[in-house]
């Protein structure tokens, strides 16, 4: 995809995320953020599996994910690194400048560059989100 596909697909989405078509805006603008994150091959799947457990010991592992579930929680720090946490921050940034004119994901991005720590947690809780849905998928 181009730079200006991807650009215009990025824009799309905030858009629909300012009109509160895909969920909580502070969550999605995390995820959102963190395509800038590299991840090494792999490392989602192990690090997903501990989570996965972590869910399941606590209940029912397809409930709905919180913030503060200990499996979210437990994947924003096995993936955690200085250098993914600065990604996130780039990613952050990228959507502020194209934001301006969406008061609802403005507002979120300006709420997660405040709180880098909450704005890791959610980008785990969306990847948590993402490999359950995988999972799902190939089940």
């Amino acid at each position: 995809m181009s730079a200006e596909a991807e650009a215009g697909a990025v824009l799309e989405l905030l858009a629909r995320i300012d009109a509160g078509e895909l969920g909580d805006p502070p969550t999605m603008v995390a995820y959102l953020a963190g395509r800038r994150v590299e991840l090494a091959p792999g490392q989602l799947h192990v690090a997903g599996r501990r989570a996965v457990l972590l869910l399941a010991a606590g209940g029912d592992p397809r409930r709905e994910l919180d913030v503060d579930d200990r499996a979210v929680k437990a994947l924003a720090v096995d993936l955690h690194d200085e250098q993914r946490r600065a990604a996130l921050v780039a990613g952050l940034d990228a959507l502020a400048l194209l934001a301006r004119d969406l008061p609802r994901v403005r507002e979120a991005v300006l709420f997660l560059a405040a709180d880098i720590d909450l704005a890791w947690r959610l980008y785990a809780l969306g990847l948590l989100a993402e490999y359950l849905g995988e999972q799902d998928s190939i089940e």
